[in-house]
């Protein structure tokens, strides 16, 4: 049978193939004394909290479980609307939040409704490979514009007015970034933005992990500086509700009756049962809960991060929020006599039973010298990673002098 150009444009997901591995590994070794330790997968290890799943069990008892308006429930994008001015002080009206099946969804709504066949859209390396393909699917071409450490591993605005060409349709942004949990600095995403409305673009922008920034400088919506940006969020990340596929879309109002076509076409409509569980999320004591957890990324991050540098995985920049680690193994590699940061993450799953995710997926600028953690486990496990790898490491000389 013959496969479109379309679906052999998307390049495989190589984290999954890490985690097919590791898997298999993690069989081998469950009865052991040191069990797999995953912190290859960025998903948190809290589930939504009982207030929430007490909402899904109401509206499967009360029948609720029929097909609702294709933008979401009412109830819900009046409280999304709401969680913007009370946490970020932004005024997003609920007529311009699409609910959606989760940010999957979301971006592949905006790239459906704004990209045309051709267009390019410039994008950070290292970025998250996924967000890419649904340029692609849309018929788009991702460009993928290399970023350094100082730059913070994202776009400035000098970069894209640099790489701007007249099939340049937009930018594709994500703050804070997987994988490197940094963001881009509320004064420098106002000057991209500037560049991209003064050549007639669209900036989309990637906000899952808004609600995990462990910085005040810039825990920001975008939303506050144009109601002509595209914000892409989500329930999974900050709401720990992964696997129950509900996020949002926030446009602006003349682009909503498009994205209404295409959902009602694409989706039908978002599961009902999430977004009736989803009205929970923002009870003030459910709030609270998401708070302390919050609270709890950020200590994880404060111990992993010293951890891994003193091992010799240099973290060049501290993250900011999300719950990623994107470290240099470089030094590591060349001390183990392992070509790339492919070969150094199988070899931490063999030999210290520790996955992470090598750094081929996301990107092309430094990213074969880089694995990412999650951050996202238990800081038992966290603890327990770090002195596996250390053990590791010493056993092959490779922490001598470090």
């Amino acid at each position: 049978m013959r496969i479109s150009d379309r679906a052999q444009r998307i390049e495989p997901f190589y984290v999954m193939e890490v985690a097919k591995a590791a898997q298999a590994l993690a069989q081998e070794v469950a009865h052991t004394d040191r069990p797999m330790i995953f912190l290859n997968i960025g998903e948190p290890d809290f589930t939504a909290p009982p207030s929430v799943q007490a909402a899904a069990t109401r509206a499967i008892a009360n029948g609720a479980t029929q097909y609702t308006q294709a933008l979401g429930l009412q109830a819900l994008r009046e409280r999304i609307s709401g969680w913007y001015d009370s946490r970020f002080q932004v005024q997003v009206p609920a007529n311009r939040i699409v609910v959606t099946a989760g940010a999957s969804a979301a971006l592949q709504l905006a790239c459906l409704a704004l990209i045309n066949k051709g267009d390019e859209i410039l994008t950070p390396d290292p970025s998250y490979p996924c967000n890419r393909h649904f340029v692609s699917a849309a018929d788009g071409t991702a460009v993928l514009v290399p970023t350094t450490a100082t730059e913070r591993f994202q776009l400035t605005a000098d970069k894209v007015a640099a790489a701007w060409t007249e099939r340049t349709r937009g930018v594709l942004l994500a703050s804070p970034s997987n994988p490197t949990g940094t963001s881009i600095h509320p004064d420098e995403l106002r000057r991209i933005h500037e560049v991209v409305q003064s050549r007639g673009g669209i900036t989309l922008i990637d906000e899952i992990y808004l609600g995990l920034s462990h910085d005040d400088t810039f825990g920001h919506s975008a939303l506050a500086l144009s109601e002509d940006i595209v914000s892409i969020n989500s329930f999974s990340k900050y709401f720990n509700m992964t696997g129950w596929r509900l996020g949002w879309l926030v446009v602006p109002r003349d682009v909503v009756p498009a994205i209404e076509r295409l959902a009602q076409n694409l989706f039908i409509c978002p599961s009902t049962i999430a977004q009736h569980a989803a009205l929970a999320c923002f009870e003030p004591d459910t709030l609270s809960i998401y708070e302390q957890r919050r609270a709890e990324f950020k200590a994880r991050r404060d111990f992993f991060i010293p951890a891994l540098n003193a091992l010799g995985l240099m973290v060049p920049v501290m993250p900011d929020g999300a719950f990623y680690a994107w470290a240099d193994c470089s030094t590591l590699c060349q001390r183990l006599g392992l070509k790339d940061s492919w070969d150094f993450a199988f070899a931490a799953m063999r030999h210290a039973h520790v996955a992470i995710t090598p750094g081929r997926d996301f990107g092309h600028a430094g990213t074969a010298n880089c694995v990412r953690f999650s951050t996202a486990n238990s800081m038992g496990e966290l603890h327990t990673a770090i002195e596996r790898l250390r053990q590791w490491l010493i056993a092959e000389g490779a922490l001598d002098g470090l």
